[in-house]
């Protein structure tokens, strides 16, 4: 196994250590000081895996209905598909927040909540922002606890992105959300899958396509001589997306479910799909439909517009993006 080494130990002191270990080692001894890692396989590997011949089926998104429950509360109607649809957001970073923006787009009042004086990746923020309520709330005291279910009362989603046991952890898990509201609809999306030996392993999309053969078998394609993972983390906006619509089925049938998605589950059905002739390896051309302007608080941007159509209605985002904790947390006011 690794050594110990100073807090100020060199990248050829790190190197050198590595050197001496196999990956899986090195995957261990992070994973077991708490941090993300994932060593490259190839698809072979991966399917004679502890865990990779458990999530060898994990879907994309899987849907669980709540026979006996509380059927949903009405979704109005003569508008938006989704409007007057209330959604919690705990998500970060990239796949939870794609698919809460889909779920806004359509009408929904998203109101995302963070820890105080929580620090996101800042060049995500004018994308993941966007259409939405934004507000501060410490999940770790009784008071803020106590203020997320009143939400929870009044939402008709949650969406969160935590591993497995994280929300139990913070006496938030199923059966509080239910006892707050038997109606709702809980979304939430993993890494790894949601049962086996990684199922609470901490992961992100890039780590996924190292782990499941994406990774390896682009730097087979591609006669390079270093992991060569999918571009602008298609696992993760995949299992967005995916996880959206899933939702809206939901919402669309008046039963209560809860719903999961897993970056797993999407690279399972990526490798599925036929390959693809005459794709080519150049740049893709862009037109003037494959993007649009969007109004931020940081100024302009210019951005890929978003996908689908609900009930023929077209997408629209009707905040600004903007910080973080902009917002009471409310789902109406300032």
């Amino acid at each position: 196994m690794i050594g110990s080494l100073d807090q100020v130990a060199s990248r050829a002191d790190v190197a050198a250590a590595v050197a001496t270990c196999t990956a899986d080692e090195v995957e261990q001894a992070v994973v077991d000081a708490g941090g993300c890692a994932a060593a490259l396989r190839t698809r072979d590997a991966w399917s004679v895996h502890p865990h990779g011949t458990v999530v060898t089926d994990e879907p994309a998104v899987r849907i669980v209905e709540r026979p006996g429950e509380r059927p949903l509360r009405p979704v109005p109607t003569g508008g938006r598909p989704l409007t007057g649809v209330k959604v919690l957001d705990l998500t970060r970073v990239i796949a939870g927040p794609v698919c809460t923006r889909f779920l806004a787009a359509h009408g929904a009042t998203v109101l995302r909540i963070d820890p105080p004086g929580f620090d996101e990746v800042g060049a995500l923020l004018p994308e993941t922002t966007a259409g939405k309520r934004s507000a501060w709330l410490d999940l770790s005291t009784s008071d803020g606890r106590a203020r997320f279910l009143r939400l929870t009362a009044e939402a008709d989603v949650v969406v969160h992105g935590l591993r497995p046991g994280a929300m139990e952890r913070h006496g938030l898990g199923p059966d509080e959300l239910r006892d707050a509201n038997p109606a709702v609809v809980t979304a939430r999306l993993d890494a790894y899958g949601w049962k086996g030996p990684w199922a609470g392993r901490r992961g992100f999309d890039s780590l996924v396509q190292m782990s499941c053969g994406i990774a390896a078998s682009g730097m087979a394609a591609s006669g390079v001589s270093r992991p060569a993972p999918l571009p602008a983390q298609a696992l993760d906006h995949g299992a967005g997306h995916l996880l959206a619509c899933a939702v809206a089925r939901v919402l669309a049938t008046g039963r209560p479910a809860d719903v999961t998605a897993s970056l797993v589950g999407v690279a399972n059905l990526l490798v599925d799909l036929p390959d693809a002739d005459g794709m080519g390896a150049g740049e893709p051309a862009w037109s003037d439909d494959d993007r649009e302007e969007r109004v931020t608080d940081w100024g302009p941007a210019m951005v890929a517009p978003i996908p689908g159509v609900l009930a023929g209605w077209p997408t629209r985002l009707d905040a600004p993006a903007g910080p973080l904790g902009r917002h009471h947390p409310t789902f109406a006011g300032s």
